[in-house]
């Protein structure tokens, strides 16, 4: 009894005696510090050995490993965003280096401008249709291209000539959204235009319109070319999203009588979601940015969505302050899009 008593209080001590070692003195704390910012072969001695500089030494390499790119991203990403926020409080015309601090006069002149409040609606308009409109069309022939043919020894086959089909789909991405803007202007001409004509040619001639790109049907017109224009990469988004489905799934599927339908939206669907999330994201992003459709295809005054009208006061009102503060609403209605699709279509992974 006495000797089990004797070598608790011996394991009492010692614990007591490391415990005592453990603690950071403030030396000791000034040493690990400058330690952290040293190279190792300058590292004394005394801290080299120490078990907390081995920890300290494994986040070391990784704050290094990112301090340049993290400065770089710093200074050309985050900097123009907070002087972004500043110059929004100023008058600044953008034409000189001077300005006048305002405050939130900016932000209550955007509040009560209704040509802002319209071009918001369009932005907005854009930004709920067109991913809609486009992820629907890339999913439908990415999926007929993928597993639309004739499935006789497969589980899935696509359509023949799929790869030919690919490229024709993809093949506005290559061109720009200014070529695109200008051969589309011209489609819409009310005179020479080939949609104009296209109608009279089939009896639809009651449907013609005067002015396409000037009326209340412009933002219909900017909607086709947007969603036009970006469904191709989708197409091809997708179709690399289903390839990389096990064909077992569908044999699966098949066995148990499932349809084209059914597979789609109980296989296909759930397995490239992550996919289309992503690309709902990317897209709704494009719907937002189509200042060079607008600018380009619709006369001046026609309509506006947010970055043309933030151009035309910056560029050519003179109003750079004003500007940056549609500007920084631009940037919000972008996050908290981005921020609530990444949170609403989050779903648990489906290990395959």
């Amino acid at each position: 009894m006495e000797d089990t008593t004797q070598r608790a209080g011996k394991d009492v001590t010692g614990s007591g005696g490391r415990g005592s070692e453990d603690r950071l003195t403030p030396g000791m704390r000034l040493r690990l510090a400058v330690a952290f910012v040293l190279p190792p072969r300058f590292t004394p001695d005394s801290v080299r050995y120490d078990r907390r500089y081995r920890k300290l030494d494994q986040y070391r390499f990784i704050v290094w490993f990112l301090a340049a790119p993290l400065l770089v991203y710093g200074i050309f990403v985050i900097s123009p965003f907070v002087q972004a926020f500043f110059y929004s409080m100023t008058d600044w015309t953008g034409y000189s280096s001077s300005y006048n601090f305002t405050g939130f006069e900016n932000y209550e002149r955007m509040w009560n401008d209704d040509k802002f409040w319209d071009a918001t609606k369009n932005s907005l308009l854009l930004l709920v249709i067109a991913p809609v409109v486009t992820l629907a069309l890339g999913l439908f022939f990415s999926y007929m291209l993928t597993a639309g043919g004739r499935r006789r020894s497969e589980a899935v086959a696509g359509v023949t000539g799929s790869g030919l089909y690919k490229i024709v789909y993809f093949f506005p991405q290559v061109l720009s959204l200014a070529i695109i803007a200008v051969i589309w202007a011209r489609i819409y001409s009310p005179r020479s235009g080939a949609l104009n004509a296209g109608l009279d040619a089939v009896g639809l001639g009651s449907w013609q319109r005067e002015d396409w790109l000037g009326s209340s049907w412009a933002i219909w017109c900017v909607l086709i070319v947007l969603c036009w224009s970006f469904v191709g990469f989708y197409v091809v988004l997708f179709s690399a999203a289903m390839s990389s489905i096990p064909n077992e799934i569908y044999e699966a599927a098949r066995l148990d009588g499932a349809g084209r339908s059914l597979t789609f939206f109980r296989i296909t669907f759930p397995l490239t979601w992550e996919t289309v999330r992503t690309g709902w994201v990317y897209m709704g992003i494009q719907a937002l940015d189509a200042f060079a459709l607008v600018n380009v295809m619709v006369p001046e005054h026609g309509m506006d969505v947010l970055p043309s009208y933030l151009f035309s006061k910056a560029f050519r009102d003179g109003q750079a302050g004003y500007a940056i503060t549609i500007g920084v609403a631009l940037f919000l209605i972008t996050l908290v899009f981005a921020t609530v699709m990444m949170r609403i279509g989050r779903r648990d992974r489906i290990e395959m």
